[in-house]
C-alpha cells in the first residue's frame, strides 16, 4: 500500500491529500530516509513522522484494505513514540490556554470596552491640548539654551 493511503487509512491525516503534502515536504521518513507519496509500505516497518513540533515513531503491524475505524487502529499500528515528545506537546498546550480559555473566541464589544475603559481611564487626560503648548514653550525657552 502506497505511503499516503496509509496515513490516511490508519486516520493520521484527515485526507489523503494533507499526507501527501506531508510527505513532500520531507515530514515522513521510512528507515531514516525521506519517501516520496508512492512508496510501498509493508507490514513491520517504523514510520518516523514529525506532527505538531513533535516526532511520532510508529511501527505497522498490519496493511489495512481500507479506511478503518477509530476503534481498530491500534489493531494495524504500534506507537513508539517517547514520552518525552508527549510531554513537550502537553506543555504547549499549557502555554496555549494561558491567553484565553478554549471556547470563549474572540473578545466582545463589551470585553473589548472594559479594555478600552483599563487602557484609557474614562478618556480624561489631565492636560489640556493647550497645556501641551505651555509645557513644550517653557522647555524651548529655558533649558537647552
Amino acid at each position: 500500500m502506497r505511503i499516503d493511503k496509509f496515513l490516511w487509512c490508519v486516520r493520521f491525516y484527515k485526507t489523503r491529500s494533507i499526507a501527501a503534502d506531508e510527505i513532500k515536504k520531507n515530514r515522513v521518513s521510512l528507515a531514516g530516509q525521506t519517501v516520496k507519496s508512492s512508496k510501498e509500505v509493508k507490514e513491520g516497518d517504523v514510520l518516523k513522522i514529525r506532527k505538531n513540533q513533535i516526532d511520532y515513531q510508529l511501527k505497522i503491524l498490519q496493511i489495512p484494505k481500507s479506511r478503518i475505524g477509530s476503534k481498530l487502529v491500534p489493531d494495524f499500528i504500534a506507537d513508539k513514540t517517547e514520552k518525552e515528545q508527549y510531554e513537550i506537546l502537553k506543555l504547549r498546550k499549557l502555554n496555549q490556554e494561558h491567553y484565553r480559555n478554549k471556547g470563549e473566541g474572540r473578545p466582545t464589544k463589551k470585553d473589548r470596552r472594559d479594555i478600552d475603559g483599563f487602557v484609557v481611564a474614562d478618556g480624561n487626560s489631565e492636560m489640556e491640548s493647550g497645556d501641551w503648548d505651555l509645557f513644550f514653550s517653557d522647555v524651548e525657552e529655558g533649558s537647552l539654551d
